[in-house]
């Protein structure tokens, strides 16, 4: 595997592999980013699809970035998230995926939908950077330096955002399960 320096030294030549390979390599979690967020599989791919376009751009015009290139990527997204929430609600999750996920058992089925709901509601309810934190660390599996690159912000910093963010969403669902959110 090629190391992402060298990856984006070859995409600012316009490398046909090296552009095949940071798509195959960085596409997924784009895609599991932003469904996450957006509940809906268009949206994701459309979020996904103008990621890498908005990435060539860059490149095109000599900006883009020379390291944390996954950072970058998902800073994108983000901002196209950002952008899509601005613009309309988030949309509810669709019922045939958990159909999918756990059989045909419509209680359930209900059940996991209403919590996954739940969970979206009071994470949009964080701060972008508290949310950010979570989605990238519990949901991504990203280490702390990864998403302290991601966010510009220290390590230690990260940390203590991870710790708010984690008291507020946990004060959001207890209160949710009192019929508060």
């Amino acid at each position: 595997m090629i190391s992402e320096k060298k990856l984006i030294k070859q995409a600012q030549r316009f490398d046909e592999q090296a552009l095949a390979e940071i798509y195959d390599r960085y596409s997924p979690g784009v895609f599991r980013y932003a469904m996450r967020l957006l509940g809906d599989s268009q949206l994701a791919e459309d979020c996904v699809a103008d990621t890498f376009f908005r990435y060539l751009k860059a490149l095109q015009s000599g900006r883009g970035p020379v390291e944390h290139l996954q950072a970058y990527l998902y800073r994108i997204a983000h901002n196209w998230i950002t952008d899509t929430y601005r613009r309309q609600p988030p949309p509810p999750l669709p019922l045939h995926d958990e159909i999918l996920e756990t059989g045909n058992d419509p209680l359930h089925v209900a059940a996991l939908s209403s919590e996954k709901q739940t969970i979206r509601l009071a994470l949009m309810r964080l701060s972008t950077d508290q949310r950010q934190v979570i989605v990238l660390k519990y949901l991504e599996g990203w280490e702390n330096k990864a998403v302290a690159e991601f966010l510009h912000k220290s390590i230690g910093s990260v940390k203590a955002l991870q710790h708010r963010a984690l008291l507020a969403l946990r004060r959001l669902l207890l209160s949710e399960e009192e019929g508060d959110l």
